[in-house]
């Protein structure tokens, strides 16, 4: 399966979310839709990524964006995590990483000279029109929400 390109609408996707819900991306159309992928819970640069998100909010939802959380945590987990942190955008769990491989964010990673595939810290930036408009791979967390916030307020305009 070929990952979404830019310009081009991104394929419909459903996935299970925060709160007990399920959001499916063709159901926010109208709305711009940015998906950061991060690897873990409650790990220090998801959970400072996060509250960077979290901080800026309600300037996104002013740019008619709103806001998910990608990884393969569990529902569970997740749920902790947002609690924890008080996101106020909800997190969707990937645990059989069918959004990551689309999206291209698996990849081979090293700790301490392990090996093992992960994810990689990338962002991507969908238009009200479901047209991927940006993308931002390995992601430093400093600053990098700013960036964000700026591609989807050009949007807007």
């Amino acid at each position: 399966m070929s990952g979404p390109k830019l310009n081009r609408v991104v394929k419909d996707f459903t996935a299970d979310a925060t709160g007990d819900k399920k959001v499916r991306l063709k159901d926010l159309r109208g709305r711009n839709v940015v998906l950061y992928f991060y690897p873990k819970d409650s790990t220090p640069g998801c959970t400072q990524e996060g509250l960077d998100f979290k901080a800026d909010a309600a300037k996104f939802k002013r740019a008619n964006t709103v806001i998910f959380g990608v990884s393969r945590d569990s529902l569970a987990s997740h749920e902790k995590f947002k609690a924890k942190q008080g996101f106020p955008f909800d997190l969707l769990s990937d645990p059989d990483e069918e959004l990551c491989r689309y999206f291209d964010v698996i990849k081979e990673k090293s700790l301490y000279g392990r090996k093992f595939m992960g994810v990689e810290r990338s962002t991507f930036l969908i238009d009200a029109d479901g047209k991927l408009r940006e993308e931002w791979r390995k992601v430093k967390v400093k600053g990098h929400v700013d960036a964000v916030l700026e591609s989807a307020k050009a949007l807007k305009s």
